[in-house]
Parts: C-alpha cells; structure tokens; sequence
C-alpha cells in the first residue's frame, strides 16, 4: 500500500497489469481490500499486494506523465560513463604498455571535466537542457574519436592528451535528470521530499547499473573485438543517449536567463565541505578501477576486471533502490557522515582480499564494500540540492560532480603509479586510504555543512 501523507488522498489500488505496475481508484473503497478470487483470504494481503506496496514510492515517481519518456533515453546516455575509464585503459595499455601513462591520459580528461562541467552546467540552467547537451555531446564525441585516430596512427603522446582535452565538455545527464524531477516536485510539503528522495535514489541505482554493466561492455568489446572497440561504441552510445534525452522537451525545467540571487553554489554555506567530502570519495573510485584493472591483468584475466568491477556497482544498485523505499528521517548530514564512515569501514576489506591473490574473492567483497555507495551519493545529493541557490541547481549538482570527477583524476594517476612502481595488491591500499580521508572529512566538517 502507498505510504499516508499529510493530505490523506484517495486510497490507491495497485495492481501488475502486463508486466507493469498500475495505479488506480477504486470506486468502492472496500475493492481496496477485497482479494481476488482463489487468492488470498481477507484481511490477509496477497505476496502481489505486499510487492506492489513496497514498490509504492517508484510508482508514484512514474505515474507523472513524461518520466518514462526521459528516464530511458538518459539510462542510454549515461551508460559509456562507465565505459570510457575502463576501455582507455585497455586500449592505451595495448600501444603503450604503461599503466601511468594511461592514468595520466584519464586523468587530464577528468582534471579538465572538473572545470568544464560546472561551467556547461551553468549554461544549462541559463538555456535550457536541448541546447546545451547536444553541442556539448557532439564535441565529447569529437574528443574520443579523436583519441582513437591518434593512438592507431601512432601519433605523437602529447597529441592523446590534446584529444582527451575535448571529452572535458560531456553533459553531466544525471544532474539534468535529477533536476527534471526536482522541477516535477517542487516545494517542501512531505510528499515532495519523499519523492524526490526516492528519485535521487533511482538516479544513484541508475548510475550504478552503468557502472556494473558499462565495465564489463567495455571489457568484452575491448578484449574480444579490438582494443579500440570499447571506446567507440561508448562515443556512439554517450551522442545518441543524449540526442534523445534532450528531444524530450516536456520535463525540461525553464531556463532562468538571469542570475538567481545570492551567492554562486561554490560559495553558498554548506556545499564547500560536501565538495571536499566527494573529492575524497571520488579518488577511491579512481584508484579501485585502474588498480582492479591492473590486478586482472597482472594474473591474465583482464577479460574479466569489468565483470569484478560490476560487482562493487552492484552492491551499491541493490542499495539504493531498497535506500529509496525508505522515508528520509532525522537529520540529512549526520546521515550523509554516517553513510560515508560505513564506506570506509567496508572499504578495509579490500586489501585482505586482494591478498589471496584470486579475482573469485575480490568480486564478492567489491559487491559488499558497495553497499555504502549508494546511500552516500544519495545523501549528498539531497544535500547539495538543499542548499543550492534556486535557479542553479544544474550548476550545483554538477560541482558535486566535478568533484568526484577531480577526484577519479587524482585516484586514476596515483593508482597507475602506484602499480608500476609496487604491483596491484599493494596498490589497493590507496582506495581504502582514500575512504577513510573521506569519513574524516565528512566527520570534521559535519557543523560547516548544515542543510537549510
């Protein structure tokens, strides 16, 4: 059954009807209750009726005309996010065998995505979704293709990072896609709170399905086709995602031509500590993928380190979605600190597994020390849309982004050094390293960072 609000609207009954979940009002309140024939006695709910109850808070998400309608176009654009870091690699590592040089190269488009993004989503918020995302799509494209053609023809090294320059100017279509829900309920009445929390955890499930299944495509594809392959599709995918997410005019959220009051959100009170919270955690994600990587490869499995690395995604899919039924209690930030200090603790594992030597255990403690994930980057994003300025708020979520991405950067280059330098298994030391700076950011700056 639907959770109450504070309205009390009409009791809702939910049935699956083709493999869909369909809502509707009944017109004697007693149908609400009354089983089918030959199911379930009454007064008892049938296993259906308990499913359709839990998943309440997703129905009401799409029972919004339009959401459909965006919501997969930008699954599809959003996947190559987890294609593009793991098939460089591969495909830098089979011309130049170099795990630093190839970090370095992910590394500059990320360094550059962290002061790229927040200014492409600051046109965002000022023109609107359509006519950003697909020029700044288009030159993205440009840039991986252009990588592609200097690593074949042997070009000149220098000339890779001039093409990985160009990827820096990628839409950030999760931020668009959490404001469209944000723009669908608006307001701070119950109701829109718990719908937007349970969007911001479809969103983080969603980003995570990219980051287990966009791996693993991209391994295979690189492994089995050319090592070129991974990169290619993913431009393909990342263009045509976006040409159409961005024909879906009806969600999109006005454009603000002028400048909302206040502050910019990179010095609007509350979001400096949390961007330095997810710098730290997005260095763990840096680190953890080149490094897993290396660890594949070190043992002849390189075919499988996308599949390894998908379990760690996983565990944090699962997470959220089940993070997203439940109503949002209590106070946000000493949520947020309690969230990150259990990523840290589930990231300790990592080292011990990667001391036996075997990709089969790694892959099932990756899948538990993800479980925290979810709920970080959950929290955190209710916490940056909170304080952000309205009227910026693509602009204040793609900081949050940005940070992570400076963070990848920095986790990507100290990991591919660190392999070189002292193999694989030392190396995961660097990602547990990295989650435990984050818990104590996150703990130390828990009074700076008060959501209004």
């Amino acid at each position: 059954m639907p959770h109450p609000t504070d309205s009390a609207p009409p009791r809702l009954l939910l049935t699956v009807t083709g493999g869909q979940l369909v809502a509707a009002a009944p017109a004697d309140p007693a149908a609400a209750v009354a089983p089918p024939a030959g199911g379930a006695p009454r007064g008892r709910p049938s296993r259906d009726g308990r499913a359709a109850g839990r998943l309440a808070p997703y129905a009401r998400l799409f029972a919004t005309p339009g959401t459909r309608a965006f919501v997969l176009p930008g699954l599809l654009a959003r996947l190559p996010a987890g294609m593009f870091g793991v098939a460089a690699v591969i495909m830098l590592t089979a011309h130049r065998d170099s795990y630093a040089l190839a970090g370095a190269v992910v590394a500059t488009g990320l360094v550059a995505s962290t002061v790229c993004a927040p200014l492409i989503a600051r046109l965002v918020d000022r023109y609107g979704q359509a006519r950003v995302a697909v020029p700044a799509a288009a030159v993205t494209a440009t840039g991986h293709l252009g990588l592609i053609a200097c690593v074949t023809l042997d070009a000149p090294v220098w000339s890779w990072f001039c093409a990985q320059l160009l990827t820096a100017a990628q839409p950030n279509l999760g931020a668009m896609s959490r404001a469209r829900w944000a723009h669908l309920h608006p307001g701070t009445a119950a109701g829109a709170i718990e719908a937007r929390h349970t969007a911001n955890a479809l969103e983080q499930a969603m980003d995570e399905l990219c980051f287990m299944g966009g791996p693993m495509l991209a391994a295979v594809l690189c492994t089995a086709l050319f090592p070129e392959a991974g990169t290619l599709t993913a431009a393909l995918l990342m263009l045509g995602g976006t040409l159409a997410f961005a024909a879906r005019r009806e969600t999109e959220p006005p454009a603000v031509r002028r400048t909302a009051p206040g502050p910019p959100p990179l010095r609007t009170r509350g979001i400096p500590p949390l961007l330095l919270t997810f710098l730290c955690v997005g260095s763990l994600f840096g680190a953890m993928e080149v490094v897993t990587v290396a660890f594949a490869d070190e043992r002849g499995q390189q075919a499988w380190a996308g599949a390894v690395l998908a379990a760690q995604a996983a565990g944090s899919a699962v997470a959220g979605l089940l993070f997203g039924l439940l109503r949002p209690r209590g106070d946000a930030r000493a949520r947020f600190t309690r969230c990150v200090a259990a990523m840290a603790v589930l990231m300790a594992l990592l080292p011990l597994a990667a001391r036996a030597e075997s990709l089969a255990l790694l892959a099932p403690v990756l899948l538990i020390a993800g479980m925290a994930t979810a709920p970080t980057m959950v929290t955190g994003m209710t916490l940056i849309q909170r304080v952000t300025p309205v009227g910026r708020l693509n602009e204040g979520m793609t900081l949050a982004v940005a940070a992570l991405l400076g963070g990848i950067a920095v986790g990507a280059a100290s990991g591919g050094a660190l392999v070189d330098a002292h193999g694989a298994v030392a190396a995961y030391l660097l990602p547990m390293s990295a989650a435990c700076l984050a818990a104590s950011v996150a703990a130390v700056t828990r009074g700076r960072a008060t959501a209004r």
